[in-house]
């Protein structure tokens, strides 16, 4: 499935049925939220070489297989039961250059995650990362869940492998359940802003909600 974009690219397109949560209905002001997300997640270039490591995270990821996403330049783990297709990221819009999923099954909507990782086309000053990881979470938000009730649950500042970053959660009242988006924007060496977007829906398996929150904790600055 493909939503829309007001430019020339698209949204990522889905490889199955379960691979990310699936917007609802179509309508015209996703086109303004659209343009808000493409304020901080525009980016001018090519797909990401992307690379597999395998250690280094301390935390409850240690020993795993991990992304290096050399466009976004972050790396991040990958949980057991998650996937990493690279043929697929090529797939992505440009704002997006890597992604893992867990689903448990191709037809299986209800419960699963997915983690994005991505360069904004602008570089975002330390004073500025909690206001714009805040506007742009509720954004994403709103575009994969359009119409349904989402709120601020958490806000704050934090660090990735040493380089000043902001985190925001936003919970989500589905149609079919309850989502949880969480989104971790950083800014590195003062020159380049990138990010990472961990969606998850569920309520039924919070061990997912726990990778997501896993993977954007033990990412490191490539």
């Amino acid at each position: 499935m493909t939503t829309p974009m007001p430019s020339s690219t698209t949204y990522p397109s889905q490889p199955h049925s379960g691979q990310a949560p699936q917007p609802a209905r179509a309508r015209s002001r996703r086109w303004v939220v659209a343009g808000l997300v493409a304020v901080l997640l525009v980016v001018a270039g090519a797909a990401a070489a992307v690379r597999w490591a395998r250690g280094g995270d301390p935390g409850p990821l240690a020993g795993r297989p991990r992304v290096t996403d050399s466009h976004a330049g972050l790396s991040y783990a990958v949980p057991e039961g998650w996937k990493h297709d690279a043929a697929e990221d090529k797939k992505l819009i440009g704002a997006f250059s890597s992604r893992i999923s867990n689903f448990s099954s191709a037809g299986d909507t209800g419960t699963g995650g997915t983690v994005l990782a991505g360069r904004a086309g602008q570089t975002v000053p330390r004073a500025d990362l909690g206001r714009m990881t805040e506007s742009v979470a509720r954004s994403n938000a709103e575009f994969f869940f359009p119409d349904q009730p989402a709120t601020l649950a958490e806000s704050r500042d934090t660090i990735v492998d040493g380089q000043p970053a902001h985190t925001a959660v936003v919970r989500i009242k589905g149609e079919d359940g309850p989502a949880r988006l969480e989104m971790t924007v950083v800014t590195i060496h003062g020159e380049r802003t990138s990010f990472l977007l961990g969606l998850s829906t569920g309520a039924a398996d919070p061990a997912v909600a726990q990778d997501v929150e896993a993977v954007l904790a033990g990412a490191t600055v490539d």
